[in-house]
């Protein structure tokens, strides 16, 4: 039979699932609110100049346009009216379903402190990606003329909030990125005042590691100079710098990767009210209480063979994405209940330095930096994007450059009132208002 299936999502799980029902008898409408999908696992790249936003990120009709049964509407949710089978959309128009699929993702936590969100963007979209770019190189351009000893520290202090791979990555590539800049582009810098700062409010880094691949990563990255601030929580978040319980931190950037929330999906269920929970789904990724309604990835409370919540992991969502796509296209008459493979957790710390977990055994150091940078390509959406980030993670590797330092001489985000002060104007709407992607 026909069904109109309506995927809220163009991410992982999103795409994974449309492309299991392309080509197929059913009516297929994707809705997200941005026109493209992303490759989030890299946007700490993007941030640090190594790639290009266009190297991870592709238009949705793109990858989808060819499956002639599949739709795009560049839209955002507002609500979902259950009764009446039909999504609501931000214009005031709405989309009906036979079946829905939420695939909505999340979005980072400032735990009740969203004003923290203008100084200090996340790794969750492109713009973020970009601002925090904007950040980092103009600070070193306005250090490079200033004169004043003090302002010069600060312009060369970056702060990362978060010990997860979020973090752990960002802070090993900020560091990587200023000293090689600094030693080469620049005249009037000193690679001793150059100072990068990683705060984890827990008492390890890489929590969901396992104790080695943790004090491994903590190695690493005070070798290269990060300097690792543990048990330290934030109090707040200025234009100016960060307050913890000891020091307030005066810095030219700041970057939050802290924890997740889901998106707002419960709540359009009517599940909950003001606190966005993850949606708890059965054994076939169905809404638990709802016939026609199924959640994948970080929005989805599934649990795993273990008895414990799947992590909010690309992988996860994925497997998820296919599982889904092809039980609602019934190519399985008795699929059974989805079962997560684990390919194992991983986070790059450096140059030559990654962690992999796979459960019964790990992985450190080159042999896994190697694997990391494998599986990343592999992921990425089609052969044009892999070739791309393979021969620029080659160049890069061989020459240290990073070819994507461009400062929009329009976005100027460093204001006169203190070392980087942004303005709610010139940030964009997901930016200042604090929502996640649906």
């Amino acid at each position: 039979m026909k069904n109109r299936i309506v995927i809220i999502g163009g991410g992982f799980g999103g795409l994974a699932c449309a492309k299991e029902l392309g080509n197929t008898g059913h009516v297929v409408t994707v809705v997200d609110r941005r026109n493209h999908n992303l490759f989030q696992p890299l946007l700490y790249q993007v941030a640090t100049a190594a790639l290009s936003p266009a190297d991870i990120a592709e238009p949705i009709r793109k990858t989808l346009g060819r499956y002639h049964n599949i739709n795009m509407l560049m839209a955002e949710v507002i609500d979902i009216d259950t009764e009446t089978r039909r999504v609501l959309l931000d214009k005031g128009d709405g989309v009906e379903y036979d079946r829905l699929v939420i695939a909505t993702g999340s979005d980072y936590n400032y735990f009740g402190r969203d004003e923290w969100r203008i100084f200090a963007p996340g790794m969750k979209t492109l713009h973020e990606a970009r601002l925090v770019r904007q950040r980092l190189l103009l600070a070193f351009e306005d250090a490079e003329r200033e004169t004043d000893r003090d302002r010069h520290q600060d312009l060369l202090t970056f702060v990362v909030i978060g010990g997860g791979p979020t973090g752990v990555e960002m802070a090993g590539a900020v560091s990587e990125l200023g000293r090689f800049m600094i030693d080469r582009d620049f005249r009037n810098l000193r690679s001793e005042r150059f100072r990068v700062v990683l705060i984890e409010a827990g008492p390890k880094l890489l929590a969901a590691f396992p104790e080695h691949l943790s004090s491994y990563a903590l190695t690493y990255l005070v070798g290269i100079g990060v300097e690792v601030r543990l048990g330290e929580p934030v109090l707040d978040v200025t234009a100016t710098g960060v307050q913890l319980q000891s020091e307030f931190i005066k810095c030219s950037c700041v970057v939050w990767g802290a924890g997740v929330k889901p998106s707002p999906a419960s709540e359009w269920l009517g599940l909950t009210r003001g606190a966005p929970q993850r949606i708890p789904v059965d054994g076939n990724l169905r809404a638990i209480g709802f016939d026609d309604i199924f959640v994948l990835g970080d929005t989805a409370l599934a649990i795993g063979a273990d008895g414990k919540p799947l992590p909010g992991l690309a992988q996860v969502a994925k497997q998820q994405g296919i599982y889904l796509g092809r039980f609602l296209n019934g190519a399985t008459r008795s699929p059974g209940a989805f079962r997560f493979k684990n390919r194992g957790n991983t986070a790059v710390i450096g140059r030559n330095a990654a962690v992999f977990d796979f459960g019964s055994w790990t992985l450190k150091g080159r042999l896994a930096w190697l694997l990391w940078a494998l599986v990343h390509v592999y992921l990425l959406v089609n052969f044009e994007k892999r070739l791309l980030v393979s021969i620029q993670w080659i160049t890069r590797y061989l020459t240290r450059q990073r070819g994507a330092r461009i400062i929009d001489e329009h976005q100027v985000e460093l204001g006169k009132d203190g070392v980087g002060s942004a303005s709610k104007e010139n940030l964009p709407r997901q930016l200042a208002s604090g929502q996640g992607r649906s």
